[in-house]
């Protein structure tokens, strides 16, 4: 089910094998055949920007399309949330539902009802952390994360990013993982433990956004001659004398500081390989222009 084939590769649009369901979720109603067929669900669409469509989408829309599905012939319900609901030990995070934008608090939301539901024992919940994909090529057609777009306006501001120094904690994957991941979660029927309420945070290693400079200098040739601390004290007051708007959920991220999580799933947590392991392998992919 998509809203823009567009989005897709030619080899999936004209595989004999696939039948597109185009439509925005809110009206999949006139899909109810197709939907009450399927024997696994993976869900990914999402809405944020606006609170009515947040909740319409993120949490409506998706317990109407599950209502749709057979649950005697639903095996696997395979549900996208997000890493910022969670705390470091993976457990739900209070402050999400305080802080958080509409796009987090109806996750936060959708995940507890999810939980409680007749599908939950069928359900992996995946919590993709900072996500990479798409490339920076103009040639390319088909649309690239936040996180990619963001590399090449990193690399605008290296010049004074190299003066600072944040050794605030993040993990990151890339598309391509997050898709390995999911295919091994549908088809993985050996294990006992591949059948419950599972949950699941997607994430390479964490590194600090310091070493993420760093990787970026080092492919441009740029160096490094000191840098100041960026303590959390240092943000508050850069942020009050700065022209830069925030809302809550930027203030609350600023005195959390570090967003890891333990513990974290990667290709190799199942015995595959992983596509972007390191920042280095992510640039490759990214086809990241030098400055």
């Amino acid at each position: 089910m998509v809203r823009d084939e567009n989005k897709l590769p030619r080899k999936v649009i004209n595989n004999k094998r696939i039948k597109l369901l185009k439509c925005d979720i809110r009206d999949c109603q006139k899909f109810n055949k197709e939907i009450s067929n399927a024997h696994y669900l993976i869900h990914t669409a999402t809405a944020w920007g606006d609170p009515k469509r947040a909740y319409e989408v993120n949490i409506k829309a998706f317990e109407e399309l599950l209502s749709m599905t057979n649950e005697k012939k639903l095996e696997k319900l395979i549900y996208f949330s997000t890493a910022s609901i969670l705390n470091e030990k993976t457990e739900l995070m209070r402050e999400a539902l305080i802080y958080g934008t509409e796009y987090i608090r109806t996750k936060y939301e959708c995940y507890e009802r999810l939980k409680k539901s007749k599908f939950a024992r069928k359900t992996c919940v995946v919590f993709p952390t900072l996500v990479f994909g798409g490339t920076l090529n103009k040639n390319s057609k088909f649309p690239t994360s936040y996180l990619t777009e963001g590399l090449r306006e990193a690399n605008k501001w290296l010049w004074l990013a190299r003066f600072f120094n944040l050794n605030a904690k993040f993990h990151f994957i890339h598309a391509k993982d997050i898709a390995q991941i999911c295919g091994f979660l549908i088809t993985d029927s050996t294990r006992k433990e591949s059948f419950g309420f599972r949950k699941f945070v997607l994430g390479q290693k964490e590194i600090t956004f310091n070493s993420a400079i760093n990787v970026l200098l080092k492919k441009n040739g740029m160096k490094r001659f000191f840098a100041i601390p960026l303590t959390r004290t240092i943000l508050k007051i850069l942020l009050k004398i700065l022209p830069i708007q925030t809302n809550s959920w930027d203030r609350f991220s600023i005195k959390k500081y570090n967003f890891d999580h333990k513990p974290i799933t990667n290709p190799e947590v199942f015995g595959l390989k992983s596509h972007g392991k390191n920042l280095n392998q992510i640039i490759k992919l990214a086809k990241l222009p030098k400055m």
